[in-house]
Parts: C-alpha cells; sequence; structure tokens
C-alpha cells in the first residue's frame, strides 16, 4: 500500500472509531487485537517469547493465553488513540489516576527537571493529560516514519494531549531533548526497547540485551532525575500511571554510570511489567537470541 493510501485509511478508521462510543470502541478495539493474533505470524512469535521470559514457571497454556491477551491490549491501545479528540480531554482526565505523585512532586520542590523511563505497557499517551493536573509540559520521544504524513498526524494527535513529540532522528534528538529539560519540560522515553543500535547492555528478564541509553545520560548530563514509570489500563474505562521512586545516581568517579543506571531500571521494568504482563504490547525483537531465531527461520524483523 502506498503512504497516501496508508495514511488515508489511517485517517477513516479514526474518523469512523471516533463517532463510537467508548465502551464500543474499547472492545472493539481488544476483538481487532484478538483477530490479529490469528495471523501475525512474527509478530505472535515474538509475544510468545517475551511472554515465556515472564512466565519461566509456567506452562505452554499460560504463556499462549497471556501472548494472546497481549494482543489484545494492543488493540484497546490503538482504538484509544484513534477515538480520542480534544474535546474528550476533560473526560479522559478524569478517570486517570496518579500513584507516586510524591515523587513528582519532591523534583519540582528541588526545581529538578525529570525524565519518566516507561516500558510499552498500557496507553501512556493518555496518562498525558495528567499534565494538567501535575503542573508538569511533556515532552516525548516518537519513532521517524517513513511515511511522513502518518508521522505529522500522530505527532498532531499527541500535541491534543498536550504531549510535545520529538522524531527519533539522530544527534537532533539528544539536543531536542536536552533543550527540553533545559525549559523544565518533563521528558518521558518509551525505553524498553533499543531500535537506534547504540544502546547499554543489561540483563533483562534473564537474558542480555540493550535498552536504550538517553534516559541514563540525559540524567547524567542534566541532573534530571530518573523516574521509572507505567501506565495500565484500568478494567473498564480509564488508567493508572505509576511512577516508581528515581533510580539513584551512582557516585562520580563509579565506573559506567550509565550502564548501573540502565541495569536498574531494567530491573524497575521488569517488576512494573510482572504487575500486569498481558498489557505489555511489546510484539518486537528485543534480544539478540529473537533476531536469531526469526534468521533461523529465514525472517528479518
Amino acid at each position: 500500500m502506498s503512504d497516501d493510501l496508508t495514511y488515508l485509511a489511517y485517517r477513516i478508521g479514526a474518523g469512523l472509531i471516533g463517532a463510537l462510543p467508548e465502551p464500543v470502541i474499547r472492545r472493539l478495539g481488544r476483538g481487532a487485537g484478538w483477530l490479529s493474533w490469528w495471523w501475525a505470524r512474527d509478530r505472535k512469535s515474538m509475544a510468545l517469547r517475551h511472554m515465556a521470559r515472564l512466565h519461566r514457571q509456567g506452562g505452554a497454556a499460560t504463556v499462549r493465553r497471556d501472548a494472546r491477551e497481549m494482543f489484545c491490549a494492543y488493540g484497546r491501545y490503538w482504538a484509544e488513540t484513534l477515538w480520542f479528540r480534544p474535546r474528550r480531554f476533560e473526560k479522559v482526565r478524569k478517570r486517570v489516576t496518579l500513584v507516586g505523585s510524591e515523587h513528582v512532586r519532591a523534583a519540582q520542590a528541588e526545581n529538578r527537571p525529570m525524565i519518566v523511563a516507561l516500558p510499552h505497557i498500557g496507553n501512556w499517551e493518555m496518562a498525558g493529560t495528567l499534565s494538567v493536573d501535575e503542573g508538569v509540559r511533556i515532552t516525548a520521544v516518537a519513532e521517524a516514519l517513513a511515511n511522513r504524513r502518518l508521522a505529522t498526524w500522530f505527532t498532531a494527535m499527541r500535541a491534543q494531549l498536550s504531549i510535545q513529540v520529538v522524531l527519533a532522528e539522530g544527534s537532533a534528538t539528544m539536543r531536542a531533548l536536552l533543550a527540553a529539560l533545559r525549559e523544565g519540560r518533563l521528558v518521558a522515553l518509551v525505553a524498553d526497547r533499543n531500535i537506534g543500535g547504540k544502546g547499554i547492555e543489561v540483563e533483562f528478564f534473564g537474558e542480555r540485551t540493550s535498552l536504550p541509553a538517553g534516559p541514563a545520560v540525559l540524567a547524567l548530563r542534566t541532573g534530571a532525575v530518573l523516574l521509572p514509570g507505567a501506565s495500565y489500563f484500568k478494567s473498564g474505562a480509564g488508567h493508572r500511571m505509576v511512577v516508581l521512586p528515581p533510580v539513584e545516581v551512582p557516585p562520580v568517579g563509579t565506573p559506567r554510570r550509565a550502564q548501573v543506571m540502565t541495569q536498574e531500571l531494567a530491573r524497575r521494568f521488569e517488576d512494573l511489567i510482572r504487575a500486569a504482563p498481558t498489557q505489555w504490547h511489546l510484539v518486537q525483537p528485543n534480544w539478540p537470541s529473537d533476531r536469531e531465531f526469526l534468521a533461523a527461520l529465514g525472517r528479518d524483523e
């Protein structure tokens, strides 16, 4: 499908979904996720592999059930995102709760910039509505899609949720995030998948991989507080944002400070993901062995 047709399909889909009541779109989103499970192939394989890492003592039936539920959660994420309109901002905001606000307030009291690092759980974008109550301005990074019209539209959608988006485009991204922190903005980084190729090696769910260096490096360069967080779906309407205590900064002179902080961030991500494993909609290769698995099947990412 051409870029123009892809863009048009998303716009038409958003228009149709936006006309429906919220309970209906949640069910439709979950249903679409469930259907996509049956033809997802490589993404299904990755969901099964990732869930097996979480359920090392669980059986195959548990792994398969929860991996399928990951697709349902991902469907809900997309349905909610396409459904949102500025006129619904207050409605969404009233259904978002925050656990761990004291960590945000402590950083504000010290006049320190904040970085919130999150895994791919729930719908963190809807938690952007909390910026009104918490008195923060949010900047986030999004993948730079090849389809520029689609990327521009997604950026505009996040702006409706009070989220300023910086596209991941090399060194310019780091400069933009440094500027955002200097302006006192909260930088939100989804950081449980390294897509840039220059990450920091850590142990994550019992296996070596790399995670993005950005959260730790930015915190060390700016003195920002690094807060692990996650946004979970509530069982019905709404979302629950959880912010954990800050990742401790190793003393100056400690070898590989960024690696120490990123390893601790990985450990916190494990806790956040285990709290709601079926909401973790990461369905791409995330460990070296995942890529080796696909290569053995004669497929790439």
